[in-house]
């Protein structure tokens, strides 16, 4: 007969969307976690002006002076999104307690993913504009130009690149992303995120699965992830059986708040070099 042993640890993919790139908030105040808004910093475009124009006597005037432009702050939001992890086992052999720790742990092993492939159908899809030509996908390199060129005309920080793990690879060939300390940069400075639930979802901004031989990118500006804390459903050793076949059922939930700022655009490229 078997013996049982623990259980092969694991730990979530050291550079996705809860990793070096994203500025993590642990709320105290639980309003946080219905939805956000703000008044976004650095979308709107700062221009430069002619401070001292050309007066020389004799020569024409040159008319008015070039007017200044003023333009309203953006308003942008985000909403939440509760991961869950549930765990169903025969009470015989198998306490409420024990229950809970499996389930824990198998919530924060997989959270990271679900927040990724949430992050990717409910925010960065639905924002993005295509860049992708006419010709079709393009190759990596080609297509992270585009996306850093599509975010730096209309935003001046340094923002995140989106790549799904079957694309990470890819980044080498080009030396497209290095490691920066607990990161991955670009050459041109943005943090690059490489995440397994961008895979899992891989989708263009209209929602359409990515063709075999292709994946999608996407670039926005800077990633801020609020999150509460792990509740535990339910409370009570006895409420977690179900009478009818003996079994002990536990849920493990958290609510995540994903954000990002201003520009996102999108481009398909290929995954063969």
């Amino acid at each position: 007969m078997r013996r049982r042993v623990e259980a092969i640890p694991g730990r979530p993919l050291p550079y996705g969307i809860l990793g070096g790139c994203t500025d993590i908030i642990d709320v105290t105040d639980e309003h946080e976690l219905l939805g956000v808004e703000w008044m976004a910093l650095g979308c709107s475009p700062v221009r430069d002006t002619d401070w001292c124009p050309d007066e020389s006597p004799g020569e024409e005037s040159p008319g008015a002076l070039p007017q200044k432009e003023f333009f309203p702050p953006v308003h942008e939001e985000a909403d939440p999104v509760t991961i869950y992890a549930g765990v169903q086992c025969s009470t015989i052999g198998w306490s409420y307690q024990e229950a809970i720790e499996h389930v824990r742990v198998s919530l924060e092993l997989g959270e990271q993913q679900a927040v990724e492939s949430a992050f990717w159908r409910y925010t960065l899809a639905p924002r993005a504009t295509d860049l992708t030509p006419a010709a079709g996908p393009v190759s990596i390199a080609q297509g992270v130009a585009a996306l850093e060129g599509c975010l730096a005309e209309s935003y001046g920080g340094v923002g995140t690149l989106h790549v799904p793990t079957g694309a990470a690879a890819l980044l080498g060939c080009c030396n497209i992303a290095y490691v920066d300390g607990n990161r991955l940069s670009t050459l041109a400075g943005n943090c690059v995120i490489i995440g397994s639930g961008y895979s899992a979802a891989n989708s263009g901004p209209d929602g359409t699965p990515a063709e075999p031989g292709t994946a999608w990118l996407y670039i926005s500006g800077p990633v801020v992830v609020r999150r509460g804390p792990i509740d535990v459903i339910p409370d009570r050793a006895g409420a977690s059986i179900d009478m009818r076949f003996n079994d002990r059922r536990v849920l493990a939930e958290r609510t995540y708040v994903p954000a990002t700022t201003c520009t996102v655009c999108a481009v398909q490229v290929t995954t063969c070099p």
